[in-house]
C-alpha cells in the first residue's frame, strides 16, 4: 500500500467527524467521511462513502464512558480494519479552534506545540480539550505519523487592528487580550468556492453567515477576512444552540455579585445554559424549534434572526456596502425559513429573494434584479483542513514546528 492519504479529524463539544482524503496528482478526492455524534448521551457511530452510501454503523449501550478519546480509538480501529485498501494514511490532520498570538498558520504537532495549546483551553473550553484529547490519542497509537493542526483563529489575524482590539490598557492587549474570530476555515473555504461561482462577490464585499450550533458573521474583501462577530472566545456575538452571544460584561458581575456565582459557573451558564436553549426553554436545535407550535420555539427564532439582522447592518457598514450574502452551515444550508427571514430583514440592504429558488436550496436564491447576491454553499472545513496538512507536509507552511522526535 502506498502512504497516499490524509485523515481530517474534527473534534466537536460532542461530536468527532472524520475525513479521509487520497491525494491524487496533487489534488485531494474524498474517499470517506463520518462521525461519532452525541457523545455522553446516546454515542453512534456511522461511516459514508464519498458517495454518502452507508459503510458502517454502531451505537454504544455504555454511554458515559464513551469520550472523545475513545471515539478516536474506535474510528481508528474502524479504519485499519480494511476499510482504507487499498490507501494508508500518511498525515492526521485536526481542527484546533484557537492558535491565539502564537500560531497564525497551520502546524505539524510536537510535544512544545500540545504545551502551548493546552494554555489557550480557557480560551475555548467547549472544543480546545476535545481536540487535544483526539490528537493526543492518535500520538499514543501512531507515535510515528505526522499530525498536523489548523486553527478556525487564523483566517481572522490579518484583519485591521481596529477590529481585533478591545479599549482595554495595552498591558492586556500585549498579553494577547484582543477579538480573535472563529469559524475561520470555514470562511476560508467558502471564500475559495464563491471566487469559482460568483468572481465578483469574492472580489467585493461578502457577508459569510456560518450558521450552525455554533454561530457568526465574517465581513470579506476580496476573500479576506475584515471584520467577524466572535471575539476572544466562542461565545462572543451571535445567539447559538446553547451560548448567550454578546452579552453586558456588568451582567456577569452582576450575576456573580447577586447570585454568588463563581467563574466556572458562570462559564457553564454562558457556554452551556443559554442561547437558543435558554430563550426557547425546550431544545437549542433548529429543526426541533422550527416545527415546534409552543410561542416560546417562535420568540427564540424571531430573537434569532433579529440578532443577525443587526450584526449583518454592522459588517455591511464596515464593509462600506454590500455586494454578496452567502449562508452556510447546518442551519444555512438547511432552513429555508431562517434564510427567508434574514434576506427579509436584509432588504434595505439591496436583498431580493427569490422564495422558489431558497426553498429549493440555491445554490442561489436571489433574483436577478437584486443588487445583492445571495448564495447558499455547503461548508467544507475538512477539505481545508487536508489541504493545510498537506502544505505542512511539502514545508511550503511559513511556521512549521519540527516533527515530533
Amino acid at each position: 500500500m502506498m502512504a497516499d492519504a490524509i485523515l481530517v479529524l474534527n473534534a466537536g463539544s460532542s461530536s468527532l467527524k472524520f475525513s479521509v482524503f487520497v491525494v491524487d496528482c496533487g489534488g485531494l478526492d474524498l474517499h470517506l467521511r463520518g462521525h461519532v455524534e452525541n457523545l455522553h448521551s446516546a454515542p453512534h457511530f456511522a461511516a459514508f462513502d464519498a458517495q454518502a452510501n452507508l459503510l458502517a454503523e454502531h451505537r454504544w449501550a455504555n454511554a458515559d464512558k464513551l469520550d472523545h478519546s475513545e471515539a478516536a480509538r474506535h474510528v481508528l480501529h474502524w479504519l485499519q480494519s480494511g476499510h482504507l485498501a487499498p490507501h494508508e494514511i500518511q498525515a492526521v490532520g485536526h481542527r484546533v479552534v484557537h492558535g491565539g498570538l502564537e500560531f497564525a498558520e497551520s502546524v505539524l504537532v510536537n510535544d512544545d506545540v500540545l504545551v502551548r495549546l493546552e494554555k489557550l483551553v480557557p480560551l475555548a473550553p467547549l472544543h480546545q480539550p476535545q481536540s487535544l484529547a483526539v490528537i493526543r490519542t492518535f500520538a499514543q497509537s501512531l507515535p510515528q505519523m505526522p499530525q498536523v493542526a489548523s486553527f478556525d483563529t487564523s483566517f481572522h489575524r490579518r484583519r485591521p487592528l481596529l477590529d481585533q482590539l478591545y479599549a482595554l490598557p495595552q498591558r492586556f492587549t500585549d498579553d494577547g487580550i484582543r477579538r480573535y474570530g472563529f469559524h475561520g476555515l470555514s470562511y476560508e473555504y467558502l471564500a475559495a468556492r464563491l471566487r469559482e461561482i460568483d468572481a465578483r462577490a469574492h472580489a467585493g464585499r461578502t457577508v459569510a453567515a456560518h450558521l450552525g450550533n455554533g454561530v457568526s458573521l465574517c465581513a470579506m474583501r476580496g476573500g479576506e477576512s475584515v471584520a467577524t462577530t466572535m471575539g476572544f472566545t466562542t461565545v462572543d456575538g451571535l445567539p447559538m444552540g446553547t451560548r448567550s452571544g454578546t452579552i453586558d460584561p456588568g451582567v456577569v458581575l452582576y450575576l456573580m455579585n447577586e447570585y454568588q456565582l463563581d467563574a466556572r459557573q458562570v462559564e457553564h451558564l454562558l457556554y452551556n445554559e443559554s442561547g437558543l436553549l435558554a430563550l426557547s426553554g425546550l431544545s437549542p436545535d433548529m429543526r426541533t424549534l422550527l416545527v415546534s407550535p409552543d410561542p416560546r420555539a417562535n420568540a427564540a427564532i424571531e430573537f434569532f434572526v433579529y440578532r443577525i439582522g443587526r450584526e449583518l447592518g454592522s459588517l455591511a457598514a464596515a464593509l462600506g456596502g454590500l455586494d454578496a450574502l452567502v449562508f452556510s452551515a447546518g442551519i444555512g444550508e438547511h432552513a429555508a425559513p431562517i434564510r427567508a427571514a434574514i434576506c427579509h430583514d436584509a432588504a434595505w440592504l439591496g436583498v431580493e429573494l427569490d422564495e422558489t429558488k431558497n426553498n429549493a436550496g440555491g445554490p442561489q436564491i436571489s433574483r436577478p434584479t437584486s443588487r445583492v447576491s445571495v448564495w447558499v454553499i455547503p461548508t467544507d472545513e475538512e477539505l481545508m483542513i487536508a489541504r493545510h496538512t498537506q502544505r505542512v507536509l511539502s514545508g511550503s507552511a511559513a511556521n512549521i514546528v519540527s516533527k515530533p522526535g
